[in-house]
């Protein structure tokens, strides 16, 4: 099964919601407004994490709806 790695610019982020409105199973908000992953898809940062290709739509809708292009996708495998 394929994973893709989600990072999300924190530099850029201007804490819009559309991250966790759009996909509330993967993203969150921190104390500031802006985005972070839930606690089971981070590796390391609460910016930086890892999900399996069933949450790739929920999470490539975000990214292409992101005002400031702040959430990156990668596939890993």
């Amino acid at each position: 099964m394929p994973r893709y790695k989600i990072t999300i610019d924190h530099d850029t982020c201007i804490a819009c919601t559309v991250c966790y409105s759009l996909c509330p199973e993967v993203f969150e908000a921190n104390d500031d407004g802006r985005s972070i992953l839930i606690e089971q898809f981070r590796r390391g940062a609460p910016t930086e994490g890892e999900i399996g290709d069933d949450l790739y739509s929920c999470v490539k809708d975000v990214k292409e709806n992101c005002p400031t292009d702040s959430i990156k996708i990668k596939k890993t495998e």
